[in-house]
């Protein structure tokens, strides 16, 4: 079998069959990486000798009766998710010697079951980008066209579940940086209902924005990958009390008990032709297959983007604010005047541009005269966009539209405006300002060869309903997205 293009249930039947083995599987992986990541920059370090360790241990393991189906399987983990002894840097200089004490709860969880981490994924520093081209260490790749962004900020774990440098993902996703890379490299990626996994230990950026998700290569891997991740940690207070139900067991059910909601406010000015038409032939499909297609309107959408705009750099600014040179992290060599001094070297030195410009944009918003103004407004607006997809969902049970208004731009394009890159968000920002899950969902080729995603949005706690339709779309879709040629 070919290991690195295998799936998560595939890789590991082959090992339960004997066909091959953790350590075989992950040196294959390692060294595909060696090979192929220079063209990509999807890797900001790899961590082969743990890697290995954990191969030897997990192929030791599934001799036993207590290995899982994530036993031996090598991941990529982006890079701003602690990992004890590890160096995680969020691709950001000012954390490029910091290696955490402990590990965040999704990767605990991870190694409990047995599951191989093979390096960290490059990405937008600090999640802050919709292209990972704004990561100290050099901008990440698309693999279907090297000459095209991947999408951000989890470009990295993008690039390398598309290119077969890992057999599946985390990512985290603030205001689409899971779904928006996974539409533009053609895989699948899921942000899950604020809460269900916990946040402790991934390196905040908006803090009642960010959640972890899975980066995959089919639908089934992504309901793998969550229930391995999902479920209440006592060290997050933002942690549903809650036991999640085996999200597989949702899989190859058909469609045809789905009411599928089409928002007319996602399919306006600003859409890429090619895009909308693709979106709903996809909308199409799901009927085809006996599902209710129901017109709905979220009227307050326009507003979603200036909201999340205002929110996430609020909190970023809040958030850190805890890096000033003195208890952890890069600290400006040379003389300071005073410790004022040493603070603004150390942050100016430090953090890159876009960064720098949202703890400005957002320390402004929550300045005295400016709060109520701009910080308290959108608070206003993000309790009546969760109002409008209530009333929606009253009505359906998913929400079908574009994952991203176009498909990947090329490199350099819009770095040096923030704006219309800001503008590629449109469509994701939405389920994190209401906590809602949403999957961007594999629906072929453009005319260019680049990829396009369909997003499948649902209530609070609906991920039922997204893995039920994405599986069937997976199995039903007349556009074949073919690997990436390297």
């Amino acid at each position: 079998m070919d290991i690195c293009s295998a799936t998560i249930h595939k890789l590991a039947a082959a090992y339960r069959s004997g066909e091959t083995d953790p350590v075989a599987a992950t040196e294959a992986f390692l060294e595909r990486i060696e090979k192929v990541d220079g063209k990509l920059n999807a890797y900001i370090r790899t961590t082969a000798d743990e890697a290995l360790a954990r191969a030897k241990e997990a192929k030791t393991r599934l001799e036993g009766d207590d290995a899982s189906i994530l036993t031996g399987i090598p991941l990529g983990i982006k890079d701003l998710m602690c990992t004890r002894g590890i160096t995680t840097t969020c691709g950001s200089k000012i954390l490029e010697n910091f290696v955490p004490p402990y590990n965040a709860t999704v990767i605990e969880r991870l190694r409990d079951q047995g599951a191989v981490m093979l390096g960290k994924t490059n990405m937008d520093e600090f999640a802050m980008g919709s292209s990972t081209e704004a990561s100290c260490f050099g901008p990440t790749r698309n693999p279907h066209n090297t000459d095209y962004i991947p999408g951000g900020s989890s470009g990295g774990s993008a690039s390398a579940v598309a290119a077969d440098l890992c057999c599946a993902a985390l990512g985290s996703d603030t205001g689409g940086s899971i779904r928006q890379p996974a539409s533009y490299t053609g895989i699948v990626g899921l942000k899950p209902t604020y809460g269900l996994v916990s946040r402790f230990g991934l390196v905040a950026f908006a803090s009642s924005l960010d959640q972890i998700g899975p980066m995959t290569k089919d639908v089934r891997d992504a309901a793998i990958l969550l229930d391995a991740i999902a479920g209440h940690d006592g060290r997050d207070s933002t942690s549903l009390e809650m036991d999640p139900p085996d999200f597989t067991e949702f899989l190859d059910r058909g469609v045809d008990t789905l009411r599928v909601g089409v928002p007319k406010e996602y399919f306006g000015e600003g859409l890429d032709e090619e895009v909308g038409a693709r979106v709903m032939e996809m909308v199409g499909v799901l009927e085809k297959g006996g599902a209710k297609i129901v017109d709905v309107s979220i009227p307050r959408t326009e507003h979603a983007l200036a909201a999340y705009y205002i929110i996430a750099p609020s909190e970023a600014s809040s958030n850190l604010a805890r890096y000033d040179g003195v208890r952890y992290g890069f600290r400006e060599a040379g003389p300071k005047d005073s410790l004022i001094d040493m603070f603004r070297k150390s942050r100016s030195g430090g953090f890159g541009p876009e960064v720098k410009r949202r703890i400005m944009l957002g320390t402004y918003a929550l300045s005295a005269g400016y709060y109520d103004a701009y910080y308290k407004k959108a608070l206003q607006v993000r309790r009546l966009l969760s109002d409008d997809l209530e009333a929606a969902f009253s009505k359906v049970d998913i929400i079908a539209c574009p994952a991203a208004p176009t498909p990947a731009y090329k490199i350099g394009e819009k770095m040096e405006d923030p704006l219309a890159m800001y503008l590629g968000d449109v469509y994701t920002v939405t389920a994190n300002l209401a906590g809602i899950p949403g999957m961007s969902v594999p629906a072929g080729l453009n005319s260019q060869g680049l990829p396009i995603g369909v997003q499948l949005l649902a209530k609070p706690l609906g991920e039922q309903f997204i893995f039920q339709a994405a599986s069937y779309l997976e199995e039903n879709n007349p556009h074949h997205t073919p690997k990436p040629d390297l």
